[in-house]
């Protein structure tokens, strides 16, 4: 079966070169490209690809809003959104999660593991390249205030599903998830569906929200810490503000 692509991104020099490199593959072809989130809103209404290579940051609508769209519409909620970020993009990604993007690939990954990447969402899978989902740990308990999902939302796992819940928001494929739990990929596999199941996630990259947002799974030691710190000065700035520059008498 052939993947169809749509690529969204604003650079024409970028859509190029992801035009070149999907059409390249023997299992899929681009279908259209947009330069900004309108285009991709009406290319996946008009071509409904299996999956499109979303950038964040574009004009007139934005890829995390069009993202919003897509995933909204009836019509197009099978299509697959694929965001590609870069490092300065960060604070975009827990919102794309929400929005409803499958998976997140950085701008400067290899041809061949951007070729797999839509593979793997184009399968029904969510993809979070391990950078990314350090990243996003670190977003989540940086989070002032966050409005978090209630622990009683995890009251119908078992204790293995429970497990393989923190693997999985680890960004651990269900091949590493088996390995690391010493079970079969098939048993990890369905393991992960029954979660998709039980807690009414749309997909693996909404299994992780879930996870982080009810306390389940916690970040590593030096992201709390950071993440503390970053609180810290946050209330102390707003307890004790630090004056303006003081003007000079005429």
């Amino acid at each position: 079966m052939t993947i169809g692509v749509v690529v969204a991104d604003d650079q024409a020099l970028v859509r190029g070169g992801f035009r070149v490199l999907v059409d390249i593959a023997a299992d899929m072809e681009v279908l259209g490209e947009a330069s900004d989130g309108t285009e991709a809103v009406a290319l996946a209404r008009q071509h409904h690809p299996d999956v499109l290579l979303m950038d964040v940051r574009m004009p007139v609508q934005d890829g995390i809003e069009a993202t919003r769209l897509i995933k909204g519409d009836n019509d197009t909620a099978g299509v697959k959104v694929l965001v590609l970020t870069t490092f300065d993009l960060d604070e975009y990604v827990y919102a794309a999660l929400l929005a409803g993007a499958s998976g997140f690939l950085l701008k400067d990954t290899s041809p061949e593991k951007l070729l797999d990447g839509i593979r793997v969402v184009a399968s029904g899978e969510s993809l979070l390249a391990p950078t990314v989902t350090r990243r996003l740990i670190e977003a989540f308990t940086a989070r002032v205030g966050p409005a978090f999902v209630a622990p009683a939302v995890l009251e119908t796992l078992t204790d293995r599903e429970l497990e393989v819940l923190r693997e999985v928001a680890r960004g651990l494929s269900n091949a590493e998830i088996a390995e690391r739990l010493r079970m079969s990929g098939a048993t990890a596999k369905t393991h992960v569906s029954r979660l998709l199941s039980k807690l009414d996630a749309r997909d693996r990259a909404q299994l992780v929200v879930i996870a982080y947002e009810s306390g389940l799974a916690r970040a590593p030691a030096a992201a709390e810490e950071n993440a503390a710190r970053r609180r810290e000065e946050t209330t102390r700035l707003a307890v004790n503000p630090q004056p303006g520059p003081r003007r000079l008498r005429p």
